[in-house]
């Protein structure tokens, strides 16, 4: 695999501290978005004007962090990733004590708001991955992210039990699991002043400026590598978002869905401990390609049936699919942009990819909301998966075929 920056050899021990630090911020602080992704539309359900827009509170999580990554990344770029992932933070206790004011008073616009905060936090989490590499050598590179990706398996876990001990803990429901958020917030903040990334040299006046967003969607590996990273997490989005739904709609208890999530999680991010190793081994685009094979075995195993085993079988799938396609193109876009480049890159990544999953969202709830029944919605998620499969496969073909060395 072709890389822009330099392969000499150096010690990655200053990498696989930040590492270390960051596999627990993932684990820890991102345990919200689970617990978030499993709550919000069942609240929705209750809060919102119609059945329509019971996703839609997730949806502005999605749109909180497509909107705040164009911003977001230049600013670490300028004045360091602590920052940002501080922000992040803040912005996710912020966005879970607008929550429980909003399950006081009733008051659904306050929801959203409280959403779209926790889409800012969501944002930050999605450039922990990119932090990894920023010190680490060429070879480490796809194991720092996998790594800190494998860091989801633990939050997976802590979400899970936050749910299932909070979701009746108070009078009104889930009061308490967002308490937790606020307090999984304010308690973990403090790791990032463990991190030793330094921080960003302003650029000499004759200094490379790097490529513009246009210059860069011209590199066909990057332009490949976000619409597989597009792809692969608007798919997730779109079937996720609807698990919750789809399992109560069709007569099973919340506690079965949180499990499925939480199985869904697990999926996600345990491969993680082996995805850098497959790709440094066989390469992105095979472990893209195999991310995409499980995302299409996903939805053939959702339209196969609605029992349990179908959701929970589904949903695994869709998770090891989601953890393939999605390291693997990070891992890509990474090595085919240089240092000076990453605020552009990775901030033009996330905002595409947020955006697509973003409608993913929207559509999740429509799709579900304006059927007429549960087991016709979940259908029609599902269906909807194979024209972007079908992109996203067709990209890598074109990819694969033009430029063997990636």
């Amino acid at each position: 695999m072709t890389s822009l920056t330099d392969t000499a050899p150096f010690d990655d021990s200053r990498a696989k501290r930040n590492v270390a630090v960051l596999v627990a911020a993932q684990a820890i602080l991102g345990s919200q978005l689970p617990i978030s992704f499993t709550v919000a539309g069942l609240i929705g359900l209750t809060l919102a004007p119609t059945p329509l827009l019971a996703t839609l509170p997730i949806s502005l999580i999605v749109f909180g962090s497509m909107t705040t990554a164009p911003w977001l990344s230049p600013l670490m770029q300028r004045r360091g990733r602590r920052l940002g992932f501080v922000i992040g933070a803040l912005a996710g206790a912020a966005g879970a004590a607008m929550s429980m004011v909003a399950l006081v008073t009733g008051i659904f616009a306050l929801f959203l708001a409280g959403a779209y905060m926790t889409g800012i936090f969501m944002s930050s989490l999605g450039f922990y991955r990119f932090a990894a590499t920023d010190t680490a050598s060429d070879a480490f590179r796809p194991k720092a992210i996998s790594y800190v990706m494998a860091g989801g398996l633990v939050s997976a876990l802590i979400a899970r039990t936050v749910v299932t001990s909070t979701e009746t803990a108070t009078v009104i429901p889930f009061l308490g699991t967002y308490a937790a958020i606020l307090l999984i917030n304010l308690g973990a903040v403090w790791l990032f002043a463990l991190l030793d990334i330094p921080r960003p040299v302003a650029p000499a006046a004759d200094a490379p400026r790097g490529r513009t967003r246009a210059e860069l969607l011209r590199d066909p590996a990057i332009l490949v590598s976000i619409i597989c990273a597009m792809v692969a997490y608007a798919l997730m989005n779109l079937v996720m978002t609807s698990t919750p739904l789809a399992v109560v709609g069709c007569g099973f208890a919340v506690s079965d869905a949180s499990n499925i999530v939480m199985f869904h999680v697990v999926a996600m991010y345990g491969p993680s401990f082996f995805t850098g190793h497959l790709v440094a081994r066989f390469g992105a685009v095979k472990i893209i390609g195999a991310g995409l094979v499980l995302l299409a075995l996903a939805g053939v195993t959702a339209l196969s049936g609605i029992a349990l085993v179908n959701f929970y079988l589904a949903l695994v799938l869709l998770g090891v699919g989601w953890n393939f396609g999605f390291i693997g193109a990070t891992s890509m876009l990474t090595a085919h942009h240089a240092p000076h480049e990453r605020g552009t890159a990775q901030g033009l990544n996330d905002t595409l990819v947020f955006g697509l999953v973003t409608l993913a969202s929207l559509s999740s709830g429509g799709l579900m909301g304006s059927a007429a029944d549960a087991v016709t919605g979940w259908t029609a998620v599902n269906v909807a998966m194979v024209p972007f499969l079908t992109l996203a496969g067709a990209a890598l073909i074109w990819l694969r075929v033009g430029r063997r060395e990636v």
